[in-house]
């Protein structure tokens, strides 16, 4: 593919948000480490090197339960810190008229994904996600391809996707070739162009749409969104403007209910 380059930043090795697959279990293994060495001495006895290393190899489940509430804790914290910021600024949420959208116009709950077709925790919430779309029809479900797998590569295979998948949808193909690249392990234009192929897309008006300048400008202008909400990683779901702490089926389908249930 050649295009023009998006004038955007460097974006940082991504980690999936709150995927469970966090590319940061380093730091956060040190600072459960840091955390057990504070609180040992509540678990009784002496804070000794020897004793604090004796206990923790002898309840390797603590640091298990510690790096595990320290996630949650994360998450949770990083989710409302983009709630906070999606209600000062509203409009970086408005559903935009490029964006594959399904379901009502008029929807009570608006179901907002931020995903890379090659981030692992994307491809496995996409069978869910397109459950609960037919699970409920009342709801709209608003696709925001933001390829930060390709690190701001306009031309690697997370922003090759990305704009197949809206070529795709300019042809009305969007949800079949949705789940086709969700499905596909190895993403390189030749398989790409495959998936769109078998999914009836015209490959010479999709490989023009590819190339144009005002899809560059729809995936800058995601970009900017994801970024000014202070979004970490993929897959990000944010329900009527409040982003959901987790990617789990089943707090996703919980988070619809609540949004329906206002």
């Amino acid at each position: 593919m050649t295009d023009t380059p998006e004038p955007q930043a460097e974006v940082p090795a991504p980690r999936p948000f709150l995927s469970g697959l966090s590319t940061g279990k380093a730091a956060l293994a040190v600072s459960v480490v840091a955390l057990a060495l504070a609180a040992f001495p509540y678990f009784g006895g002496g804070t000794s090197d020897a004793r604090i290393r004796a206990y923790l190899l002898n309840n390797p489940e603590v640091m298990q339960e510690m790096s595990t509430a320290l996630q949650i804790k994360s998450d949770s914290q990083l989710a409302d810190s983009i709630t906070r910021r999606a209600a000062a600024s509203p409009s970086l949420l408005t559903v935009d008229a490029r964006d594959p959208a399904f379901g009502p116009v008029d929807a009570k709950v608006t179901v907002i994904e931020f995903f890379d077709f090659r981030c692992p925790g994307c491809k496995q919430t996409a069978p869910e996600v397109l459950r609960m779309m037919q699970a409920h029809p009342d709801v709209r479900f608003v696709f925001k391809d933001w390829p930060i797998l390709d690190r701001g590569d306009p031309a690697g295979p997370s922003h090759y996707a990305a704009r197949a998948a809206q070529a795709a949808h300019d042809q009305g193909k969007y949800l079949p070739v949705f789940r086709a690249l969700m499905s596909e392990g190895d993403l390189t234009p030749e398989s790409v162009d495959a998936i769109m192929v078998a999914n009836g897309v015209t490959l010479e008006a999709a490989h023009a749409a590819i190339g144009s300048p005002e899809m560059t400008r729809h995936l800058t202008d995601t970009h900017t969104a994801a970024s000014a909400l202070g979004l970490q990683g993929t897959p990000t779901f944010i329900i009527n403007g409040r982003a959901v702490a987790s990617i789990q089926p089943a707090a996703l389908e919980a988070a619809i209910r609540e949004a329906k249930s206002r």
